[in-house]
């Protein structure tokens, strides 16, 4: 049976709205997938309702589809995608519309069961207490706005088997819309481990669109035609093996570099977790097939874990951030003042808040060329349960320093005002308790949950595998250092796991690997990452990747949508950590 030809046209709600259509005219596909959620999406959705209750869903892929739905028909492209958010009935019901009024009649179905929030007190009677999966505290009377389980890809292969067209889903694992296509076209069981692992790591690979072509690439200097990149094609083949690629004369780059990057992205330890299958990160095996075309092969498959992961979001509360550009000399001093003025005027002080946040951002340069250059940033963030507390009353004691401070006092209208935040809340529950729901032509059928291991899975192999194009067995360079950017000899990808930051390294070279390997312990990613000194930090080993994965608990606090970091996702992480001078051996240096 030939590969079945899954290509991406979204990475996140926002993303191009021409990609479905270059996609589409660019070269042959089989199925057209999308992926429009990530965890502050459902929130923004959950908002988006309270406004509109019809607005539960992705409004760009309805429009994409109105620019391809036809195309798509005549040439047999299925369409599948998790648009749906909080309402996928709606989003199929709009896509129904669509197709109405350009004089089509595709069979549209879509998938519900991940929405347990009407379900909450029930799932509470049978022993659920919706555990934070980091700190283990109940959930207690949070008032969910949201409460979506990850599901896995058997609705849309069970749509797919009865007709549908286009599949429309909520809350999926971004990996399940190539899993789905992949397990309908080359109908496998469900306990065909190994390649249901392999769609989950392919899967995993071109969720995020453009970022397996280039996009975000930290040796991005090396892409052709990054100021407009082509989106990513999954080639599947029956055993669970895979091409990444894309179509000719687009632009960007798939390479060994490219895949490697996105293979890190947002992941933990080597075992993968999904509710279709356990997908061993540390077996997987990457090889040059031709010009962008890389294969994902040797991938090893368990059984899924006993438990679904739930994203919860509730409202937080308010917060507002004061923004004070402080210039040239004393800025220590100058944000010192600040602090000791704002505080003394507003009635109980810190305290008045339930939290409080200050960052002194030294963006100043000695002997600045330029104004911009003398600034630093005093950054004072106060969230409370209390929009008044942080809205007028505290922006006007901000505003009254303008005058009476420090000299040179100056910023962005100085305060944010009063702003809604929300809290993600990562839980488990029991798999048997989280079933699908797949409505074809107005049929309602239920897809029943993948028997479960009950244990967690345990290690493969000894971490010790070939990488890519060597052994990984080389040994630790020597001699003479120079010191250099990090980034000189290895690449990095990072992004947000809930409150947690993931940070992938990885090298080009089994002797840059072998070095960077023993060079890049916790301690030493504590001492480069200062921010990361007081926390958490897991390390993990992906040597057949000439890789290591770190997981940074707690750096986001409770998640995007709260932090109050100027980077909320993490996802400059991994070039601050490029840009740190380390001594590296000459002999690694290009």
């Amino acid at each position: 049976m030939t590969a079945l030809r899954i290509a991406n046209c979204s990475g996140f709600y926002g993303d191009r709205l021409s990609a479905a259509r270059e996609m589409v005219d660019g070269g042959p596909i089989d199925v057209l997938s999308g992926d429009w959620l990530a965890e502050l999406t459902m929130l923004i959705l959950a908002k988006n309702m309270l406004r509109d209750p019809a607005g539960g869903y992705a409004r760009t892929f309805v429009t994409q589809m109105e620019q391809v739905m036809g195309d798509c028909l005549d040439r047999g492209i299925k369409v599948v995608s998790n648009a749906g958010g909080l309402s996928p009935r709606g989003c199929a019901e709009a896509v129904a519309e669509v197709a109405g009024k350009l004089g089509l009649d595709p069979a549209i179905a879509y998938v519900e069961g991940d929405n347990l929030l009407p379900r909450m007190e029930d799932l509470r009677a049978a022993g659920v207490d919706f555990s934070h999966m980091d700190t283990g505290e109940p959930l207690g009377d949070r008032p969910a706005m949201t409460a979506n389980a990850y599901l896995g890809g058997w609705g849309i292969a069970d749509a797919l088997e009865r007709g549908a067209d286009i599949v429309v889903t909520g809350r999926i694992t971004d990996a399940a819309l190539v899993v789905g296509p992949a397990a309908w076209r080359h109908r496998w069981r469900r306990d065909d481990w190994d390649a249901l692992a392999g769609a989950v790591v392919a899967g995993h690979v071109i969720e995020c669109g453009a970022q397996a072509t280039g996009g975000n690439y930290s040796f991005f200097t090396e892409v052709a035609g990054l100021e407009h990149p082509g989106f990513p094609v999954a080639e599947v083949d029956a055993d669970g093996s895979s091409v990444i690629t894309k179509h000719p004369g687009h632009g960007g780059q798939v390479s060994i570099g490219t895949v490697t990057a996105q293979l890190l992205y947002e992941i933990g330890a080597p075992a993968y977790l999904n509710p279709d299958v356990t997908a061993r990160f540390d077996t997987i095996r990457l090889s040059e097939e031709g010009p962008d075309r890389v294969r994902i092969s040797g991938v090893r498959g368990e059984p899924p874990p006993a438990t679904t992961k739930v994203a919860l979001n509730y409202q937080g509360g308010w917060r507002s951030t004061a923004t004070l550009y402080l210039t040239g000399l004393d800025v220590e001093e100058k944000a010192a003042l600040v602090e000791t003025a704002l505080w003394s005027q507003v009635p109980g002080g810190r305290g008045a808040f339930d939290s409080v946040d200050v960052a002194l951002l030294r963006t100043d340069h000695a002997d600045p060329a330029t104004n911009e250059q003398a600034m630093a940033q005093l950054r004072i963030t106060v969230k409370d349960r209390d929009e008044r507390a942080v809205g007028r009353a505290f922006s006007a004691r901000v505003t009254e320093l303008a005058l009476s401070s420090y000299p040179g006092l100056c910023g962005d209208g100085l305060t944010s005002g009063a702003q809604a935040f929300g809290v993600y809340w990562p839980a488990l529950v029991p798999s048997s308790l989280v079933w699908q729901e797949v409505v074809v032509g107005g049929e309602r059928r239920v897809v029943e949950p993948v028997e479960p291991s009950g244990t967690a899975p345990g290690p493969v192999g000894s971490g010790t595998a070939p990488g890519p194009s060597g052994s990984g067995t080389a040994p630790p360079a020597g001699g003479p250092e120079v010191r250099v950017p990090f980034g000189r000899v290895i690449g990095a990808r990072s992004g947000d796991k809930g409150g947690n930051a993931n940070l992938g390294v990885w090298a080009r070279t089994d002797a840059a690997y072998a070095w960077m390997e023993s060079f890049l312990t916790v301690e030493k990613l504590r001492e480069l990452l200062p921010e990361a000194a007081a926390l958490p930090v897991e390390r993990h080993v992906l040597a057949n990747l000439r890789a290591v994965n770190f997981v940074i608990a707690g750096l986001l606090g409770e998640g995007v949508a709260s932090s109050t970091r100027l980077d909320p996702q993490a996802k400059s992480l991994g070039e601050w950590l490029r840009a740190r001078l380390v001594g590296v051996p000459a002999e690694l240096l290009p």
